[in-house]
């Protein structure tokens, strides 16, 4: 068996914010003993912006501004050259997860076009005639709570042909009432979007109502923005022609990192909305839109 590199860190959950600590063991494991020129850790965090096709060509210059940013990088050496022993190692680490300058750690987010990224590179460096080792792990940054109280910003909506905007010939459309409420569009991370919706008269069957979350990102610089809106999960709360005037709850998880505290700095934004569907049986598909504030606290 030749030998293998693993990290394991503390905390279970992978989970820390800044000014913590990253504190874990190295597992070196061979069946015989090691010479090594050195171990390193290797602590990086980076934006990733990606531009989607239909923005390629348009935005030549952004070539120059879509590089990644550098959010932490640091590297500390673990055990200086020697030997490892036949059989297990471990070797304890503590890492400060501190950021130079006025750079923030924006939290962990894995979305289409803008990807914020934390790992821990561990690397053994070895002789000539043998093969360097190495081994990566994620690590997930949750930004610091938000300042100040958050007051909830209960949203009361109502749904009929005359509230719908895109609609080419308005007079096809089949009469209908829905009514509802999200009890907040300023909504806290670890709790769920709730809220209610009572259908009041349908001419046409209903076939499916479902809840639709997108987030919105917009890459950019000077010379212009791409915007694109992207699905993340879609949760259906009703099938089939339901009972006229009884609610029904709405209920939304959000699910961890692909989604983060709404965020806007000067090359990215991150932005969520969610989106009420309401699919008739002739396929008519009737959308209401609200813009999210997530938040951390």
């Amino acid at each position: 068996m030749s030998a293998s590199l693993d990290i394991r860190l503390k905390r279970a959950n992978k989970v820390y914010h800044e000014g913590e600590a990253l504190s874990g063991v190295v597992v070196v494991m061979s069946k015989d003993s090691v010479q090594h020129q050195g171990l390193s850790l290797t602590m990086e965090g980076t934006v990733n912006l990606q531009l989607s096709s239909k923005s390629v060509g348009v935005f030549e210059a952004f070539y120059n501004s879509v590089k990644p940013i550098t959010l932490i990088s640091s590297n500390i050496e673990v055990v200086k050259p020697g030997k490892f022993p036949g059989g297990k190692t471990e070797i304890p680490f503590e890492f400060p997860l501190h950021v130079k300058g006025n750079k923030v750690l924006y939290e962990t987010y894995h979305g289409v076009f803008v990807n914020i990224q934390y790992t821990l590179r561990c690397d053994m460096k070895r002789s000539l005639l043998a093969k360097d080792l190495s081994k990566t792990c994620e690590f997930m940054v949750h930004s610091l709570p938000h300042k100040g109280k958050l007051t909830p910003s209960p949203v009361e909506f109502s749904i009929t042909p005359d509230t719908l905007q895109n609609v080419r010939e308005r007079s096809s459309l089949p009469k209908f009432l829905i009514r509802g409420h999200l009890h907040a569009t300023t909504c806290i991370l670890s709790q769920p979007l709730s809220g209610e919706l009572v259908v009041e008269s349908s001419e046409v069957p209903i076939k499916s109502i479902e809840l639709q979350l997108v987030r919105v990102e917009t890459c950019g610089c000077a010379e212009g923005y791409a915007r694109d809106a992207t699905e993340i999960q879609n949760i259906q709360i009703a099938e089939g022609d339901v009972c006229h005037g009884f609610p029904i709850p709405i209920y939304m998880v959000f699910p961890r990192l692909f989604t983060c505290p709404t965020l806007e700095t000067t090359n990215f934004k991150v932005e969520f909305e969610v989106n009420v569907v309401i699919v008739l049986h002739d396929d008519h598909l009737i959308t209401e839109n609200f813009p999210l504030k997530l938040c951390r606290v």
